[in-house]
């Protein structure tokens, strides 16, 4: 995708209550087969909502992206203020700021439960959103088929595959590092939301 860089953008889709879905379900029972269930749910999700807003950006004529006054342009700016805005407010609150009260459900959930997760955690999360209508306006402003979407795809359902790979390859070390992984995670989620929030500002504006 010209003009963004694949691996960045889908460590932002990944940051925050999603990798830490997946850390939760590799410390669950039956990790694995929990876990492919979750990543194909990403991968389904990742896939449609990018075809989405691949759709609807095509759907408009957005201008050269290389136009500072382009609708394009315009739409990525009103994004970087969104952001903005968020990072501020995860600051303002970060002392009361606590993970989301579902993610404490899914020590118990099943493949089909994993699936709905991947799907509901790409889907509905506004800085997952965001990412893919920056992609998809992308890939209009540059008149690009959707193919050229897929390594991005592919790079999200990969860093939501990590915490099942580390299982499969380094399963004792894995199976120790996780909970205590997943434990920072639920008492620094302030700080993971202003991270995704800083680096997704860079990637749109650089």
């Amino acid at each position: 995708m010209d003009g963004l860089n694949v691996l960045p953008l889908a460590v932002t889709m990944m940051i925050g209550p999603q990798i830490m879905s997946a850390i939760i379900f590799v410390t669950a029972p039956r990790a694995v087969r929990v876990s492919l269930g979750f990543l194909l749910g990403v991968a389904v999700a990742a896939t449609v909502g990018t075809a989405i807003t691949w759709g609807l950006a095509s759907a408009f004529d957005l201008g050269d992206p290389g136009d500072g006054g382009s609708s394009g342009k315009i739409i990525q700016y009103v994004l970087v203020a969104l952001l903005a805005a968020a990072a501020i407010k995860n600051w303002v609150r970060r002392e009361t700021i606590q993970p989301p009260k579902w993610l404490g459900t899914l020590m118990s959930a099943d493949a089909k439960q994993a699936l709905k997760v991947g799907l509901l955690v790409i889907l509905l999360m506004p800085s997952d959103i965001i990412v893919m209508l920056t992609v998809g306006t992308n890939l209009a402003q540059t008149d690009a088929d959707f193919v050229a979407a897929l390594p991005f795809i592919a790079a999200t359902v990969l860093v939501a595959a990590l915490p099942l790979l580390s299982l499969l390859l380094f399963h004792r070390r894995a199976v120790a590092a996780m909970p205590h992984v997943r434990d920072w995670m639920d008492t620094h989620s302030w700080l993971i939301n202003i991270l995704v929030c800083v680096i997704f500002i860079v990637l749109i504006l650089v």
